[in-house]
């Protein structure tokens, strides 16, 4: 029976939905990681698809396996290959990182990802004094332990096949872009994801781990180069945390891979 001069009560309002992003968590920080390396591999499978499909377009008799052995024997082809994944990886994981843990991109300390001006100054002094030893270290030490076999990476073979504009080309995206993202990866959100598991030190340590396997494919799994990886993650990782910032890791990364890069390609020119 209906009542007159009442009204059913209205239910009260929900709460408006909230903005706060949780920081990287372990299963995001996997994630993205593997996302950026599928990249480069689609990125590249698919740049030398088009290459393929045009060399067979310019010599319509050439076979399909003919055409595969053309196509990636062309000089600087390796080059592009690299040029284009990484090129095309980099900002689109930039990009999704932004995306998911915009709210942590500026703030200092783990979990946030520290792209953010350093503590100190002199930290970017001890970046550069970083970015010019560990270099020259980290070869002594492979070479201690390879005991006279040879130390190879893609890049240097990709550096015997490749024109100069080319080579040029490869050295600003592997000085400039690839340490950018690989610091926000490993240094940024994986670290930040392992500290609020673990202690700074074992975080630090599991990420520098994870960071020198990922890179020793490049190796061609030569054991012997990843205490030289661990090195370089432990310290770039050192400067994350001590400088409350992300860039004097990048600085003193970008630095490491331009020494590298030149004395590989400088070995090259002598040796060809």
């Amino acid at each position: 029976m209906e009542v007159s001069g009442t009204q059913t009560p209205r239910p009260p309002a929900l709460p408006s939905s909230t903005t706060y992003r949780l920081p990287p968590g372990l299963g995001g920080a996997v994630g993205i990681i593997a996302g950026y390396f599928a990249l480069q591999l689609l990125a590249g499978f698919a740049f030398a698809l088009v290459a393929m499909f045009a060399a067979m377009f310019d010599h319509p008799a050439t076979g399909l396996e003919v055409a595969v052995g053309t196509t990636l024997a062309r000089p600087g082809m390796q080059a592009w290959l690299a040029i284009v994944s990484l090129g095309v990886a980099a900002p689109l994981t930039l990009w999704l990182a932004h995306r998911q843990w915009g709210a942590w991109w500026s703030t200092a300390q783990p979990p946030g990802l520290g792209f953010v001006a350093p503590s100190r100054t002199w930290f970017f002094a001890l970046a550069i004094a970083t970015g010019l030893l560990l270099p020259w270290i980290g070869s002594l030490l492979t070479q201690w332990l390879a005991h006279g076999h040879p130390v190879t990476q893609d890049i240097e073979q990709i550096g015997a096949r490749t024109p100069l504009a080319s080579r040029l080309l490869l050295v600003l995206v592997v000085v400039g872009v690839g340490p950018v993202v690989e610091e926000l990866l490993f240094r940024g959100v994986l670290l930040s994801a392992l500290m609020r598991h673990c202690r700074a030190g074992l975080a630090v340590a599991l990420s520098s781990l994870a960071f020198a396997l990922i890179h020793l494919p490049g190796l061609d799994y030569q054991w012997y180069a990843l205490p030289n990886l661990l090195l370089l993650a432990v310290l770039l990782a050192v400067l994350r945390l001590g400088s409350k910032s992300i860039w004097p890791g990048v600085l003193a990364h970008g630095i490491n891979n331009l020494l590298a890069v030149v004395g590989w390609f400088i070995a090259v020119r002598a040796t060809g």
